[in-house]
Formats: C-alpha cells, sequence, structure tokens
C-alpha cells in the first residue's frame, strides 16, 4: 500500500540489548529489564530526510478512519478540505506547479496566496491523525513526500545545514509538520525562512499546532519583535480549526493510579523488551541525549517502566520530557509507573505558562500510555 513505509527500528547504536536481539539471550521471565539511561543512540545525518514518515501509530490511518464528532461541524470540514487538498496535489508533475486546494486550475506560476493548510485546535482532536491521512492521501511516491515534527525539521537542518536542507526538501510534491511550536525566536526566522524557499520551489505545505499561525511565540519570547517574521509563517498556510474535546478520554474512566514500586519491577522483569529506570534518572539521561534521537531512544522497546515519578524540576527538562512523551506516544510504547500521577508532572506555574499546551498534550498522552500498561501489571 502506498505510503505505508515504517520508520527504520535502529537509526543508530544502543549500548544495550534487548531479549531476542543478538547479544542477548534468556526468556522474559529471567532476562533483566533494559535501561533507557545505558543508551546513547547515534542517528546518521543521511538518515533523517529517509525516517520523515508518519510514526506507527499512524501507518494504517486514513480520512475514512477519522471518525467527525457529530456535535463539531469543523472536524467534518476539515476532512473534506483535507481530502481535495491531497487530489490537488495529485495533478501535475514534481516540479510544484500545482493544483491548490483541489479548485482545479494547474497554475502556471507559483501562486501568491497560502500554498498549505495549517489544523489548529486543541490537543486530542485528532490534529495528527489528519495530517497524517493527508500524506498518505497524497498521490505521490513516499520519497516525494515528507512527514515530521517541528522539532525533527528543526534537527534536520542543524544535521544537513540550511542550504543543503532547502535542495533536498524542494523536490518534494507536500511537506507535513506536526506540533508546529516555535520556542525561541532563532527557530521562528529560521523557520519562516526555510518555508519562504520552499513554498517558491512549489513545495505544498501542512501543519499541526495547538496555537494559530499569528500567535506562535505568544508567551515565550517577544513575538512583537519577530512580527514581520510570524506574518510571513501565517501567509504560508490557510488556517483550519479544529475544535472537540481530547478524543483520548472520551468516555474512558480517569487516568489510572500509579502502581508500587514492586509492581512495576516485576512487571519490567517478566515483560519482554521492557525497561526499568528511575525517574530522576532518566530525566538527567535525557539532558545528555539530543531530543533528536529520543526516537532512536526508544528502538526495541515494548514497555517503559518507571519508579519514584514525581515533579519535573524546570522547564528545560520539562520540554525534553514532552518530546519523549510524544515519541513513545507515536511508537505506541505503553508506560507503566509508580509514584505520583502523570497529571501532577508540571507545576501550576508551567500549567498556566507559554508552554502550557505542550504540557498538557504530554499529560495526555501519557496518561493514554498509562491505560495501554495496565494490562501488563495484571496478576503482579
Amino acid at each position: 500500500m502506498e505510503g505505508s513505509v515504517p520508520r527504520a527500528v535502529a537509526w543508530g547504536t544502543v549500548s544495550s540489548s534487548f531479549p531476542g536481539s543478538p547479544g542477548s539471550s534468556g526468556s522474559p521471565s529471567d532476562a533483566a529489564p533494559l535501561s533507557l539511561c545505558a543508551r546513547e543512540p547515534h542517528v546518521p545525518a543521511d538518515r533523517l530526510v529517509a525516517e520523515m514518515v508518519p510514526p506507527p501509530r499512524f501507518d494504517a490511518v486514513r480520512f475514512g478512519t477519522y471518525i467527525p464528532d457529530p456535535n463539531q461541524p469543523s472536524q467534518t470540514e476539515a476532512v473534506r478540505v483535507l481530502e481535495g487538498f491531497a487530489a490537488g496535489l495529485g495533478t501535475a508533475g514534481d516540479s510544484g506547479r500545482r493544483r491548490l486546494f483541489g479548485f482545479g486550475r494547474p497554475a502556471k506560476k507559483a501562486p501568491s496566496g497560502p500554498r498549505g493548510v495549517y489544523l489548529d485546535g486543541g490537543y486530542g482532536v485528532g490534529k495528527t491523525h489528519l495530517l497524517a491521512s493527508l500524506w498518505h492521501a497524497t498521490p505521490a511516491e513516499p520519497a516525494l513526500k515528507a512527514f515530521g515534527t517541528f522539532v525533527e525539521l528543526t534537527n534536520l537542518v542543524g544535521a544537513l545545514g540550511f542550504q543543503q536542507t532547502v535542495q533536498t526538501l524542494s523536490g518534494h510534491r507536500l511537506l507535513c509538520i506536526d506540533e508546529f511550536e516555535l520556542d525561541d525566536p532563532g527557530d521562528t526566522v529560521l523557520v519562516s525562512t526555510l518555508l519562504g524557499k520552499l513554498v517558491e520551489a512549489g513545495v505544498a505545505l501542512a501543519a499541526t499546532s495547538n496555537t494559530l499561525p499569528g500567535r506562535l511565540g505568544e508567551g515565550r519570547f517577544a513575538a512583537a519583535d519577530f512580527l514581520r517574521e510570524i506574518q510571513g509563517l501565517s501567509a504560508h498556510f490557510r488556517a483550519l480549526r479544529i475544535d472537540g474535546e481530547d478524543y483520548r478520554h472520551r468516555g474512558l474512566p480517569e487516568a489510572p493510579p500509579p502502581y508500587s514500586e514492586d509492581v512495576v519491577a516485576k512487571t519490567a522483569h517478566a515483560t519482554e523488551g521492557a525497561s526499568l529506570d528511575a525517574f530522576p534518572d532518566l530525566l538527567e539521561h535525557l539532558a545528555k541525549v539530543h531530543p533528536s534521537r529520543y526516537g532512536a531512544l526508544t528502538d526495541g522497546i515494548r514497555a517503559v517502566c518507571l519508579t519514584g515519578v514525581r515533579p519535573v524540576p524546570d522547564q528545560s527538562t520539562a520540554l525534553r520530557l514532552v518530546v519523549l512523551a510524544d515519541r513513545l506516544y507515536d511508537r505506541e510504547v505503553p508506560v507503566l509507573a509508580s509514584g505520583l500521577p502523570f497529571d501532577q508532572l508540571f507545576s501550576e506555574e508551567m500549567l498556566k505558562g507559554g508552554y502550557r499546551k505542550k504540557y498538557f498534550r504530554a499529560i495526555s498522552r501519557l496518561t493514554a500510555l498509562a491505560r495501554d500498561a495496565g494490562r501488563l501489571a495484571e496478576d503482579r
């Protein structure tokens, strides 16, 4: 099936093995659990573009599998617009002179209006599902479509350099950017310039965020000083608001309470491919690994077991944890923990600050993964 391109299992090397892999032995019942803190993954730069496909959790999603909330007409409208957008991207060659929003006439030159769609809405309304569906529905070879988070895109520039990134992505028909957030002024200028170059080359854009493009950076830096760049970003997109409640918690019970350390440890030893780490140690280790490598950090991990979960001490640590939560959620890795529940990870001040939407997304995703981990702890 076109577009069903899984991410590579091993981006780089890690310092630990897992049951069933070369260099390991024993059954799940007698094998020691893995440790994320023992892993130091290395991701070759030449693999970064090839890995820019929807994560495993969204490999099989399509527009037809998205179930709009009947009480939220904006969800149905988003599907309609995106289906037309995808259809319009398949009517011309790879030069990028393609129809926009499915309105029907192949453009003879790059259009002056928006070259992309921007899905704005709260966490858990299915924005990533729709973005991945757009990637799958676009009639082009996977090599002509790129899908990645905002962090992965900026990391790509860091690995390849700006000019090489422009050259590499300019031949693409579509670039999908998930979790579009600007954390500092440097990113504002960098991304504004990059997307401008790609639009000039005819690349169509699609992005998701919890913040409208004209308000990116709000509460995090002096956005007014970078108003021109922010407005330039906004000009590239047609914004689509998607309303609704977090689907991960529709009709489901509250987040499960944490388990005892004994249950967490026993589950880690009894589960093949599980990792076991003290939460404070993991937070310290994340500071030593670049966020672009957090995906590789979890390669081969089938469950994450954590002891001693407690509030994160500062904002830098909290933002690193957000990235790890995103990668675990993408890969559908259940998380079993002792200590405090995940809705107490971030301080009240953090949840009221400029990064609050990131923190709420992390809580939502970790809660969903905690529910998934419940079956592992049964009878422990």
